[in-house]
């Protein structure tokens, strides 16, 4: 377990493990030397990461070499997008047919997907899961249909819960706000969350789209997307940076890559503030 238990994915992964009759590891707050030491000694068979965890592993591994991963039957990921060199990285050590990228909530889950597939399909955060139907609306709000023992609430919210949910043509769906497109075939590529959405000169700009277009510049190692006040243009786009990149550089990659709406603004390289689980705090950015 490399995340804290008190979050919903960590806390699913080690439950079903001890329903299964296996053993939990737990080193403790993440630190790549110690997960590694742990993988050598311990032979585990499966692990939940987060994006930052498997960038942290990686750039370790590439200082003091890739331990023994033969081991693993299934090594999962969530929680945040997950940049493509990472994700072919990961396919590259571990097994073949063990490495999956799951897309959900604590709410509910949406969809899994195999490496396998998302190398066909790069971006892909899958299809839906067993028992699950996904829809979108003509804004790209993306619905989900569960079984029923899936229902949820939010406690002593009532208001939320009724706005988190509606009945759809083959029964009730919610949503948590996420926007995405659909293909014919039901693979779903994820816009971004709705509240996270920067409108910029009447136009909508998804920090998602564009974190993922910045992330190819070279001297990026993380970046982080959010809109604050602008008196022209309602919301100015910024960036939070970490990596080796001048705010020049960055800005001349932007501007050759994205529309005006997207480039309205890059300031001085800085740390994306992160949760305990991985997750940026977009919130806290502006």
């Amino acid at each position: 377990m490399l995340s804290p238990l008190h979050h919903s994915a960590p806390l699913r992964f080690a439950l079903h493990t001890v329903l299964a009759g296996g053993r939990l590891l737990v080193p403790g707050p993440f630190d790549a030397g110690l997960v590694t030491a742990v993988i050598a000694a311990e032979r585990p068979t499966t692990m939940f990461c987060v994006p930052t965890h498997l960038y942290r592993l990686f750039r370790h591994w590439a200082e003091v070499g890739v331990p023994d991963l033969s081991s693993f039957r299934l090594v999962a990921h969530a929680g945040a997008p997950c940049p493509e060199p990472v994700k072919r990285r990961l396919q590259e050590l571990f097994p073949p047919g063990t490495t999956w990228e799951f897309y959900g909530a604590t709410e509910g889950q949406f969809t899994a997907c195999r490496s396998e597939d998302w190398a066909t399909r790069p971006g892909t955060v899958g299809r839906a899961r067993p028992g699950r139907r996904l829809r979108t609306d003509p804004d790209g709000t993306l619905w989900c249909r569960v079984p029923p023992y899936a229902r949820f609430g939010y406690l002593g919210d009532p208001a939320r819960t009724a706005a988190a949910w509606r009945q759809g043509p083959d029964g009730p769906e919610f949503t948590v706000g996420d926007h995405g497109r659909l293909d014919a075939d039901g693979w779903l590529w994820l816009h971004g969350r709705g509240s996270d959405l920067v409108i910029s000169g009447g136009v909508k700009v998804y920090p998602l789209e564009v974190e993922e277009t910045l992330r190819g510049c070279p001297g990026v190692d993380d970046i982080a997307v959010y809109g604050v006040p602008d008196e022209e243009w309602g919301q100015r786009v910024c960036a939070a940076v970490v990596g080796t990149v001048s705010t020049e550089e960055l800005g001349e990659y932007a501007r050759q890559r994205l529309t005006r709406e997207a480039t309205s603004g890059v300031p001085p390289p800085r740390v994306p503030p992160h949760t305990a689980t991985g997750k940026v705090r977009r919130q806290d950015l502006p």
